[in-house]
C-alpha cells in the first residue's frame, strides 16, 4: 500500500458539498490520505449562488474546476452538461492520477465523474447508494453509479441490502450512516439574535424554511407543480418564510424565477439562491417546519427536532422519520400538512429526534474505509447473485 493514498472527490452543488464537508475534512486530516477536490456544476454558476466561493471560504482549495455552462433550463442543456462533464473530468483524472474517486449521491455530475473514472480505471467509492427517489431521474443515476462503483458507503441497512441485491459484493458494502449528520454534531449553529443578525431579518417562532426542486420524471410543467406550494404559503402571512433556490436540474431556473418574484411581492417572504450549510442548518433548527421536496428534510432535519412537510413524489420511497409529513402538491393538501406540522403533538414527535439514517460519525468511517480498502484487483468485479446461492 502506498504511504499516502490520493483521493479525488467531486462536488457539483451546495447540497452535496454540505453532505461531503466533514468527510473531506477527515480525509484532509488523515495521515495516510491526500485530498484532491474538484468543483463543478452549480458551484461555478452565479445563477445558483456561485457556491465555489463557499468551498474556498471553508479552506478547501479545489485542485480543478470544471464549468458546465448554462444549467437548470431544459433537458437538452442537462444532456449537454453531462457530456461535457464526462469529457472534462476525464482530463482532470488523467492529470491528477488519483488512487480512488469519491462521489456522493445521484446527480448527473456524479454520473459523469463515474463514467470518466470507469474508463480511466480509477476505483470508485460511492456514498449514499441504495436509496430510492422514484420521482426523479436521480433514481436511475444512483443505481447506475452503484454498478460502476467498487466501494459502497451507505446510510442504513435497508440501503445496504439493496446494493447487495444489485449484485455487489457484500464485502464492498459498508453501513456508515448519513454523512450530513456530522455537520449537525460538529457545527455550532446560530440561534436567536445571532441568526437574525446574520440573515438581516427576524425569524420568529412560526418560521418556515422552504426548498422546492423540479420533479424530473413528472410530465407537469415546473411552474404548475410550484403553484400549490405558493398558494399554501400565501395563506400563512403570520409566518416569516425563507425560500432557498432550486437546484440545477431541468426546470430549476424557471422555478427560481417564480420563487424570487413571489418573495419580492411579500414582506414576510425572503428568497436566496443559497444559504450555505451553517445558515441552512441553523435556520432549519429555528423553524416551525421545513417544507418542500429536498432530501435534507428527510435525512438531516429529523436530527434537529423539527417537523418536515414533504411535498409530492420526488423523495418517494426514501426512509423517513416519524416527524416527516407527506402530502400531495395541491394547495389544500400542503396547507393541511402545514397545519399538522404546527401542532403540539407533531412538535413532540419531532422533539424525539428519531432518525433512520443513524448517528453522526460517518466521516471518520469513510476516511478509514478509503485508506484500508485493498485496491489490488479491485477493478475486476464479480456479479453476486441475489439471493446468495446455497
Amino acid at each position: 500500500m502506498a504511504d499516502v493514498r490520493t483521493i479525488c472527490a467531486v462536488s457539483g452543488t451546495r447540497a452535496d458539498f454540505g453532505l461531503l464537508r466533514w468527510t473531506l475534512e477527515a480525509i484532509r486530516r488523515h495521515p495516510g490520505l491526500a485530498l484532491r477536490l474538484v468543483a463543478t456544476g452549480a458551484h461555478l454558476d452565479p445563477a445558483f449562488g456561485d457556491t465555489a466561493s463557499e468551498i474556498e471560504a471553508l479552506g478547501f482549495e479545489p485542485a480543478a474546476s470544471v464549468p458546465l455552462g448554462t444549467l437548470g433550463g431544459s433537458e437538452r442543456e442537462i444532456g449537454h452538461a453531462l457530456g461535457g462533464a464526462t469529457q472534462r473530468l476525464s482530463d482532470v483524472l488523467a492529470d491528477l492520477r488519483p488512487d480512488m474517486l469519491l462521489i456522493l449521491g445521484d446527480r448527473y455530475e456524479m454520473l459523469a465523474a463515474a463514467q470518466a473514472a470507469t474508463v480511466a480505471r480509477v476505483p470508485i467509492c460511492h456514498l449514499h447508494g441504495g436509496e430510492s427517489t422514484e420521482g426523479a431521474i436521480d433514481e436511475a443515476i444512483r443505481h447506475a453509479i452503484t454498478k460502476m462503483a467498487h466501494v459502497h458507503c451507505v446510510a442504513a441497512e435497508p440501503y445496504a441490502r439493496r446494493v447487495r441485491q444489485l449484485g455487489e459484493s457484500p464485502a464492498s458494502v459498508h453501513v456508515v450512516g448519513a454523512t450530513g449528520l456530522d455537520a449537525i454534531a460538529r457545527l455550532r449553529l446560530l440561534d436567536g439574535a445571532a441568526l437574525d443578525d446574520d440573515l438581516g431579518y427576524a425569524v420568529g417562532a412560526a418560521h418556515l424554511l422552504v426548498t422546492f426542486h423540479p420533479e424530473t420524471l413528472s410530465d407537469a410543467n415546473p411552474a404548475t407543480a410550484l403553484a400549490g406550494l405558493l398558494a399554501a404559503l400565501d395563506r400563512r402571512r403570520d409566518s416569516v418564510v425563507t425560500i432557498t433556490g432550486a437546484n440545477a436540474d431541468a426546470g430549476g431556473t424557471a422555478i427560481n424565477g417564480q420563487l424570487a418574484a413571489f418573495a419580492a411581492q411579500r414582506p414576510n417572504v425572503h428568497f436566496t439562491p443559497s444559504l450555505g450549510q451553517l445558515r441552512y442548518l441553523s435556520l432549519a433548527a429555528a423553524s416551525a417546519a421545513v417544507v418542500g421536496n429536498s432530501s435534507s428534510g428527510l435525512i438531516e432535519v429529523p436530527s434537529l427536532g423539527v417537523p418536515t412537510v414533504n411535498i409530492g413524489d420526488r423523495q418517494r420511497a426514501r426512509l423517513r422519520a416519524p416527524s416527516v409529513i407527506d402530502c400531495a402538491g395541491d394547495a389544500a393538501a400542503i396547507a393541511a400538512a402545514l397545519d399538522r406540522a404546527m401542532t403540539a403533538d407533531m412538535r413532540r414527535i419531532a422533539a424525539r429526534r428519531e432518525n433512520p439514517y443513524g448517528e453522526p460519525g460517518a466521516a471518520a468511517k469513510v476516511a478509514a474505509i478509503l485508506r484500508d480498502t485493498d485496491l489490488d484487483g479491485i477493478l475486476v468485479k464479480r456479479f453476486h447473485d441475489w439471493p446468495e446461492p446455497d
